[in-house]
């Protein structure tokens, strides 16, 4: 299974990915002591009694990381170069442990890059969602995209000029 090359992409299109993933307390734990973020909001049960929200909270960064993967079997498997940036990371509802979490992806715009002749620039907004369909994360992604082989020549100027939006 590959993902979409540049020149398919559509935008406006919108998509509801398949896959789901139940979110455990070992995978809170894992990520938080792999990245050394000792919040007690992410482990200590004790702690979290007295938040707002009562229980541990997970880390939103594991969020941000799984809700933007999955896209990646329908929509950039082996066709993506590299993300450029994140933008307007949002976390309007917390994820706890046993959530189960799904996403949905919005194409918003692509242009041609200005830098590379293999390759273009699209603007994807992930949107996660957990099992009782609350938005637990927004975010816009910026990917640099593999154009159809044969359609470019391959410069690799990545100088950053690529990040910005034409007419910007």
């Amino acid at each position: 299974m590959r993902g979409l090359y540049f020149e398919e992409f559509e935008v406006g299109k919108h998509y509801k990915h398949a896959m789901t993933r139940t979110v455990t307390e070992m995978d809170n734990v894992m990520f938080t002591s792999l990245t050394m973020n000792i919040q007690p909001l992410h482990l200590d049960a004790e702690f979290c009694k007295g938040t707002i929200h009562g229980q541990r909270v997970f880390n939103s960064l594991f969020t941000v990381a799984l809700i933007g993967a999955f896209h990646v079997p329908e929509l950039t498997m082996g066709t993506t170069l590299g993300n450029l940036g994140y933008d307007k990371v949002k976390f309007p509802n917390p994820v706890f442990h046993g959530d189960t979490l799904r996403a949905e992806t919005t194409i918003l715009d692509k242009r041609e890059s200005k830098s590379r002749d293999d390759s273009g620039i699209v603007w994807f907004e992930h949107k996660g969602f957990n099992q009782r369909d609350e938005l637990v994360c927004l975010l816009e992604r910026v990917g640099l995209m593999a154009k159809l082989p044969g359609s470019g020549a391959g410069r690799n100027d990545l100088s950053g000029q690529d990040l910005q939006k034409e007419g910007a």
